[in-house]
């Protein structure tokens, strides 16, 4: 110590004279600590913004910043470094080095958890307190960091903050620090505070519609153990219920009121009518123009009437639906009609559906049951001519976990459905319909994404005669096998592409983003669509593509080739409501 106050006091009675000079600083260290000095010495911060110095203010930065590496070094568990520095002239400018030695790492040596609250004195918690303590961040053994000690703290909280305990808390924390054993004694109490129930929502902004729509979107019921899914699963039902523009959802974490905590329900209602049109493009069905008009109050019930029509090249319907607003079971009921007529690789088609359905949403799960009514006219090349009914009953089950996002990039979605028609009830055919398909999306990097699709079907019937198109199945366009035209991949016939009983796709695709919202895509998709099992000969389309993510949705624009017909084929999709 008196040797470097000797130095300080010479530097300053040989330099206190001079002007300001600019600075430079180096710094030799370990990599991880280098990188840290040099982010936040004093003087390698001055010297980042050109500051210039005078003998004083060097010296003063210098005193600043050897105290401020032995606090960042302590940071980091290092709690007896050696930090040497020396400055100098060079030419008109100062240059300051640094030579760092952190010494030996301290590590955690013990972690003593402790709990207060109803955590601590309820058997019943006994599981959820084991699980704080095996979860917990830091472990004896491990380096001993701030950041690490103060991540531990935090995330010792998360269960509880996250369930019934939202008064939870830090009660006491210490790092006890032994230097000569390089050794950290770490002791946490967490007060839980008492645990929180729901009581009953109460509900601001609600003018237009039945409050019964916004209690029978609850999730939950009073006297249940708060969760902070459930407030969120709340909000989510009440924003895509169709009913409100804004949602919010939250509770007080009020003690006194853990018994039945109110849930406060804030919305922002949608106009009672709607009118919207559309227009887009695709390389399956052609150019689009659609127009819908909503009533979200029939008979001051809730019950929304929609009439919809859209005009495509290939395809053109009409229909119409009523549905129930959900009932306290959490079901949501309607009724619709609907008339269509398309023609697609030469099948012409012209059906009239009448449909009931009953469908819910728990979480990620939607379920949906129908019994659909449909007759239908099938030409085929002008030579083939078919006369179709049936009534369907039908059951659709779909779990989600990408959310609503536009452009997931972890997550799936899973799809499953069963359904069959008898010939005693208005069919013209027994049949036994099976679907499903998979969509999974894996993070690949910082700007990429892995995209895996599969897609099977089989109708279990004698013949595919009499079984409406909608129930049958073709391949290929943008959503099935690219570099093969929209759905013409079947049974062909003269003149056109009949729907078949069976198949089975599959893609994987690769999508990386630059800067901003573009991207590219390289991609393999795979499949057929047969009468029978043994006749499904896959055919391969390779390709690639651009990306855009819109604020409506994604864009795509793809170049594919099809092995099968060695052709190259474009798949665009484009779509803007008004």
């Amino acid at each position: 110590m008196p040797d470097r106050l000797f130095k300080t006091v010479l530097f300053l009675a040989a330099l206190c004279a001079t002007p300001a000079h600019a600075l430079t600083v180096e710094v030799e260290a370990p990599d991880e600590i280098k990188a840290l000095l040099t982010q936040h010495l004093e003087t390698a911060r001055a010297a980042r913004l050109g500051e210039t110095l005078d003998a004083e203010e060097m010296a003063r930065l210098q005193r600043q910043s050897e105290l401020t590496a032995q606090d960042l070094l302590a940071t980091e568990g290092y709690f007896s470094p050696q930090v040497d520095s020396v400055v100098e002239r060079v030419g008109d400018d100062w240059r300051v080095s640094y030579r760092v030695v952190p010494g030996a790492r301290t590590t955690v040596r013990s972690v003593k958890l402790g709990f207060e609250g109803a955590l601590a004195t309820r058997p019943e918690t006994a599981g959820l307190r084991g699980r704080i303590e095996r979860n917990f961040f830091l472990k004896p053994g491990m380096p001993f960091r701030q950041a690490d000690w103060e991540t531990a703290k935090v995330t010792a909280l998360g269960p509880l903050l996250g369930g019934a305990y939202l008064a939870a808390r830090i009660a006491a924390s210490e790092a006890r620090i032994d230097p000569d054993a390089q050794a950290a004694d770490l002791a946490l109490t967490i007060d839980s505070g008492p645990a929180f129930y729901y009581g009953q929502p109460h509900i601001s902004g609600n003018q237009r519609y039945p409050v019964s729509i916004i209690r029978n979107m609850s999730p939950v019921k009073p006297g249940k153990p708060v969760r902070q899914q459930d407030l969120l699963d709340y909000q989510v039902a009440l924003e895509t219920s169709g009913y409100y523009a804004q949602a919010a959802v939250r509770i007080d974490p009020d003690p006194a009121q853990a018994a039945a905590v109110p849930i406060q329900v804030e919305v922002v209602e949608r106009p009672e009518k709607a009118f919207s049109v559309g227009a887009g493009v695709s390389t399956d069905t052609g150019a689009r123009v659609q127009a819908s008009w909503l009533h979200r109050d029939i008979l001051d019930r809730g019950m929304r009437l929609k009439l919809d029509a859209r005009l495509e090249t290939a395809r053109q319907l009409g229909a119409v639906e009523l549905a129930w607003p959900r009932n306290a079971s959490g079901y949501e009921n309607s009724l619709g009609l609907q008339l269509k007529q398309e023609d697609i690789e030469g099948q012409e088609t012209r059906s009239s559906v009448l449909v009931a359905k009953r469908a819910r949403t728990r979480g990620q799960i939607e379920t949906t049951l129908s019994l659909q009514y449909q007759t239908e006219e099938q030409e085929i090349g002008n030579v083939v001519s078919e006369r179709n009914q049936a009534l369907v009953a039908n059951y659709a089950w779909t779990q989600r976990t990408v959310g609503r996002a536009f452009f997931p990039r972890r997550g799936y979605v899973l799809t499953l459905q069963g359904g069959g028609a008898a010939e005693a009830l208005l069919s013209d055919t027994n049949f036994v319909r099976l679907y499903g398909r998979h969509t999974h999306y894996f993070r690949a990097g910082d700007n990429g994404r892995l995209i895996l699709r599969g897609e099977l079907g089989s109708v279990l019937a004698d013949t595919r005669d009499g079984i409406p198109t909608d129930f049958l199945f073709r391949a290929g366009g943008d959503n099935s096998v690219r570099g093969y035209a929209y759905q013409s991949l079947g049974r062909t016939l003269t003149g056109g592409v009949a729907s078949v009983r069976y198949l089975a796709t599959g893609s994987v695709e690769y999508n990386y983003f630059f800067e901003g919202n573009w991207g590219m895509a390289v991609f393999v998709d795979a499949g057929d669509a047969a009468d029978s099992p043994g006749n499904l000969s896959p055919v391969y389309g390779y390709g690639v593509g651009a990306r855009y993510r819109s604020p409506v949705g994604p864009i795509n624009l793809d170049l594919a080739y099809g092995e099968a017909t060695e052709e190259f084929r474009l798949h665009f999709s484009l779509g803007v409501s008004f």
